[in-house]
């Protein structure tokens, strides 16, 4: 009973497999990366942090929906960092807890499952049990190792062998660099095209290209570009000219023949499998490659690209398809050998077919000097019609029915010899590219009811492409501001010196050791050391996880840069004045004259607003002493006739009609048809009914008659007006002249009378003077000397001005009175020891008496006090 017990659970685990669900390793893997390539391609239409998310953000529905979503991976991400033992962050909601300790956790349990990975992996490949030295993949035989992970079991049958799974590697490869004949230039100089032989050319290649680019002695020790560069100086040519696309003039006289214009006949493909293909690696096999090309009329071109291991990327595969062939080229054999195949790529009676050939054009001028003339680019043909998507996969899939594989898209295509599985993927790229052509030249035509309207814009755009020219990276010294807005995260001037430091130290790497960026020094690590600022190397390692190979060996450079930002002073940084702007265009430079940057009023030149002509104004200084330096004269500017438009006012003259054009004719019909929408606005009284100039024109319409009513009314209405104010203007003249007459009637009486006031005055004048008479020691108040002076002035008082002087006879005066001996009978003395008692009670309630006022002054004789009235105040 044991044996058939055994047998059956044996089978039942044969039949579960290792994967539950899947009947081997490879349909799960295939899965798998199905899901991840579908959802790496979902998240790219998430809306972007910044303000797109933070506008979808402001939403509940939106909102609501992404924390669900939220949980749901961090869950899912959880459980699957508690099964391989790594501690978990999700289960903790503690809002408390910082996004960098997340994401550390998440960056070493990464670590960990990649570790454990790699582990296995080297068990599997025999790695512990073989002590054979590792050779460079290129140079080692392709094994596959079955073991019991990898091993595929659909059946039990007989007839369904045992298959495997092969693991494609990217391990010890030689960097293909080393073999180049001419160098790769990474120097920080502009990018100068590599072409020295110009096949097809309407004009000649610049003198400064056309020879082969060679070393001079003098220029030994200097890069390739930079001794161009220096070359061209010597001979003082224009840099225009070096640096210039060298099929402008081509690429801006062609157009596309007539039969590419024309409906196709469409050629089925042939399949994939049934086409022989031929890998060129030989100058020999290139050349025949070149002269198969020059007798077809069209074909397909693609390329792979390398970015990650260079500074500036590689290209390392191109890929041609005829309507027969298919053949695979290695650069990396034949890089300084591929401008031979200008003769065909430049010939402007030959197709290229292309999808999204944006990158392609650039990578061609790059690394080989080529240039394509006569492209058409399908992904814009597809843009053309609509399609659901543009990319090549469901091109295929709508035109040829077949479902491509893009699980090697960015594999590293370095790798040498080549899988098979990599060849059929780099052919399927251009092997069905023809058929798509022809099946899209002819859903255009139908698109545009057989016109050649939507193919000639698919050319123009394909052209434009075509003009595309390559731009070499060049590192300033605010270079690094460009990728710090980008992380919108706050520096102070400590970090963000060390951020510059680290940047242009990571250029300077990068191009030393043609390594990317990425490779030297990922962004996210540097931001890391940025912020933290480590003061130890040990600091530095623990912000890189894993550490990248150039930082640890230069660890100790690193320190140093380090410690230079930190001896910067600590302030807030503030990144809009540290990005200087950029000057202002200058509008002279402009093709467009009438351009302005704000606005167009602001310029050197009056213009007149009747004549429209440019008056030049000098340009004047206001703190020198320089001569004015006179403005350049403005070209004339073409003045384009343009029409009014009468808003309210109806136009009384009338136009032929037989002299006017057939435009005009419209216009005028278009203006009768206008109804005025700001009539509304008029007074009530002219605003009236809107109707046509045709109506009013017309004798047999109702409006005509109104219309000649209206203009009679209007006219006797303006005579009543003007006659109006013809009447109130003299009315206002003979009241004006009344009232002068008044007034000089009024003056001339007033003048012969005294008024209220004089008279007054003059009582008190005289008064005065009566009393001073009487009393000589007496003297005369302010207020009555002013009186006096008033009085002096009139014709009453000019008499007393002719009384002769008479001195005064002191012989008669009684000084004893300034002795104090006597006193003069009638008048009371001032006593300073003794209190006035005249007119006084005595005080017998036994009461303090109040003392007079006059006793405290000798300023005016012992009497009743009158400071209480404004007039009486005594005199000092």
């Amino acid at each position: 009973m044991a044996a058939p017990v055994g047998g059956v659970t044996s089978k039942m685990e044969e039949e579960a497999g290792p994967f539950p669900g899947y009947p081997d390793t490879e349909s799960f893997v295939k899965y798998a990366l199905g899901k991840v390539v579908a959802t790496t391609k979902s998240s790219t239409g998430l809306p972007q942090s910044g303000d797109e998310y933070d506008f979808y953000r402001s939403f509940p529905g939106f909102r609501s929906f992404c924390e669900t979503q939220g949980d749901r991976l961090l869950h899912c991400m959880s459980r699957i960092m508690q099964y391989h033992g790594c501690r978990s962050y999700t289960g903790n909601h503690n809002k408390d807890s910082a996004l960098e300790d997340k994401m550390d956790l998440l960056v070493d349990a990464n670590d960990a499952i990649l570790e454990r990975v790699g582990m296995m992996l080297d068990e599997a490949s025999g790695v512990h049990r073989s002590q054979e030295p590792i050779l460079p993949a290129g140079l080692q035989a392709p094994k596959t190792i079955i073991s019991s992970w990898n091993r595929r079991s659909n059946d039990t049958s007989k007839k369904h062998k045992t298959q495997t799974f092969r693991l494609l590697q990217a391990k010890n490869i030689v960097r293909p660099q080393l073999k180049f004949k001419e160098k790769i230039d990474n120097t920080n100089t502009p990018f100068v095209p590599k072409i020295f032989i110009k096949p097809n050319a309407q004009k000649p290649l610049p003198e400064t290209l056309r020879t082969k680019r060679e070393k001079r002695p003098e220029d030994l020790d200097v890069p390739a570009a930079l001794a161009d560069f220096i070359h061209q100086q010597r001979l003082q040519q224009p840099e225009s000219d070096m640096l210039a696309h060298p099929y402008r003039y081509e690429l801006d006289h062609f157009d596309p023949l007539e039969k590419h214009m024309e409906m196709p006949d469409i050629q089925p493909f042939v399949p994939l499998n049934d086409v022989p293909y031929h890998f060129i690696n030989t100058l020999d096999d290139l050349v025949a490659l070149n002269e198969k090309l020059l007798k077809c009329s069209e074909f397909a071109v693609d390329l792979e690209h390398h970015s990650y291991r260079s500074f500036l990327g590689l290209t390392c595969l191109l890929q041609i398809s005829t309507r027969s062939e298919d053949f695979i080229i290695d650069p990396l054999e034949l890089r300084s050998d591929l401008y031979i195949l200008n003769e065909s790529f430049t010939d402007p009676s030959i197709v290229k077919v292309l999808h999204g050939a944006d990158s392609d054009i650039e990578w061609l001028q790059k690394d080989f000097g080529l240039y394509i003339v006569n492209l058409f680019d399908t992904h814009q043909g597809s843009r053309l019609l609509n399609l659901a998507r543009n990319s090549l996969d469901h091109l295929l899939k709508h035109y040829c029915s077949v479902v491509s594989d893009k699980k090697y898209q960015l594999a590293d295509w370095r790798i040498r010899p080549l899988p098979q599985e990599m060849i059929e993927y780099a052919r399927a790229d251009t092997h069905f590219l023809l058929y798509i052509y022809d099946r899209m030249r002819t859903d255009l035509l139908n698109a545009a009811n057989g016109k050649q309207n939507l193919l000639h814009l698919v050319w123009q755009k394909s052209k434009e492409i075509c003009l595309k020219k390559f731009v070499k990276p060049i590192f300033t010294d605010e270079s690094y501001l460009e990728l710090y807005q980008k992380q919108k995260r706050h520096l102070n001037t400590q970090q963000l010196s060390a951020f510059r430091l680290l940047y242009a130290w990571r250029d300077k790497m990068a191009r030393q050791e043609d390594e990317s960026t990425g490779y030297v020094l990922p962004n996210h690590m540097m931001f890391k050391i940025s912020e933290e600022l480590p003061r130890e190397p040990q600091g530095i390692m623990a912000c890189c996880n894993p550490v990248p190979p150039l930082v640890r060996q230069q660890i100790n450079e690193l320190i140093l840069l380090i410690q230079e930002a930190r001896e910067v002073p600590l302030l807030k940084s503030d990144v809009s004045s540290a990005k200087k702007k950029g000057p202002m265009p200058n509008f002279e430079k402009m093709e467009n004259q009438l351009f302005g940057p704000h606005d167009t009023t602001y310029s050197p030149y009056l213009h007149d607003p009747y004549t429209g002509a440019a008056v030049p104004l000098a340009a004047g200084s206001l703190f020198n002493d320089e001569e004015p330096v006179p403005a350049r004269p403005l070209s004339p500017v073409k003045v384009l006739p343009c029409a009014t438009l009468s808003i309210f006012n109806d136009s009384d003259e009338t136009e032929d009609v037989s002299n006017i054009s057939v435009a005009k004719q419209k216009a005028r019909s278009i203006m009768e048809s206008f109804d005025n929408p700001f009539r509304m606005f008029l007074p009530s009284d002219i605003r009236g009914a809107h109707a046509s100039q045709a109506a009013k024109l017309d004798p047999n319409t109702k409006m005509f008659e109104i219309s000649n009513r209206w203009k009679l009314v209007s006219i006797a209405q303006q005579e009543r007006e003007a006659k109006a104010k013809e009447e109130a203007k003299q009315k206002r003249i003979a009241e004006k002249a009344a009232r002068k007459q008044a007034e000089r009637e009024f003056r001339s009486s007033a003048a012969n009378q005294t008024s209220v006031r004089e008279q007054t005055l003059q009582e008190d004048a005289s008064r005065k003077r009566e009393r001073i008479a009487s009393e000589p020691g007496a003297e005369t108040k302010k207020s009555d000397k002013k009186r006096l002076k008033h009085v002096e002035k009139t014709g009453e008082e000019a008499a007393v001005d002719k009384v002769p002087f008479i001195p005064f006879d002191y012989s008669k005066s009684d000084f004893k009175v300034f002795a104090g001996s006597s006193r003069v009978e009638g008048r009371s003395e001032f006593d300073p020891n003794k209190q006035a008692q005249s007119g006084k009670q005595k005080n017998t309630s036994g009461k303090k008496r109040h003392q007079s006022m006059g006793n405290k002054s000798m300023s005016f004789m012992a009497e009743k006090s009158n400071r209480g009235f404004k007039h009486s105040w005594p005199r000092r």
